[in-house]
């Protein structure tokens, strides 16, 4: 049996935490933050939990993660 490829899109947006959830960033943080108000730019700010709902699609883009 070949091995599985992992998804290196996916690889480069979803990290896996210590005890298993599934973290991703947070859109609209890219560019033209000049136009975008603080209190906007803080919330887009850090990373955000994937739902659980998502985690098996994310299993197998990412086999060995």
């Amino acid at each position: 049996m070949p091995k599985m490829k992992t998804h290196k899109g996916t690889a480069k947006r979803f990290r896996k935490t210590g005890s298993g959830k599934w973290v991703r960033p947070k859109a609209w943080r890219g560019h033209h933050l000049e136009i975008k108000s603080s209190r906007r730019t803080r919330r887009y700010a850090g990373k955000a939990v994937v739902p659980t709902v998502h985690s098996k699609q994310l299993k197998r883009l990412l086999p060995y993660e």
